[in-house]
């Protein structure tokens, strides 16, 4: 059983960046992929990036590629997502998400674990 709070979101003007941040409670976070997604306004949720449990695998989907960057600290539990030159399509609300039986990489769909999500909004 793992818990998610994700913290973080805010208001950015486009061309900043923010740090979002979760924070896991439960013992199987060291052992487990986990993965930022976001869902946008009348979107669907997509994946953005994930980490494999050990934190030496990353995978970025093409909307945040070269602009973003996935880390974990196991020690403390938490995960993160920096994100920078930001867009106005990149308002959301940001979830963080965890794959219980995978340990480098999970299929979309098999994250089954998720945070209430985070707020973030870009203005021009």
């Amino acid at each position: 059983q793992v818990q998610l709070a994700e913290s973080g979101g805010g208001a950015v003007q486009a061309g900043g960046s923010l740090n979002l941040s979760c924070t896991a409670y439960g013992r199987s976070f060291s052992n487990s992929v986990m993965g930022w997604f976001r869902q946008g306004p009348g979107q669907e949720r997509e994946f953005l990036a994930s980490i494999s449990a050990s934190g030496t695998r990353t995978t970025y989907a093409e909307p945040v590629k070269g602009r973003s960057t996935i880390s974990r600290d196991n020690a403390r539990n938490t995960l993160s997502l920096q994100l920078n030159s930001l867009k106005p399509e990149d308002t959301a609300v940001y979830y963080c998400a965890a794959a219980s039986g995978f340990n480098v990489l999970a299929p979309t769909n098999r994250y089954n674990y998720w945070g209430q999500g985070t707020q973030v909004t870009v203005s021009a």
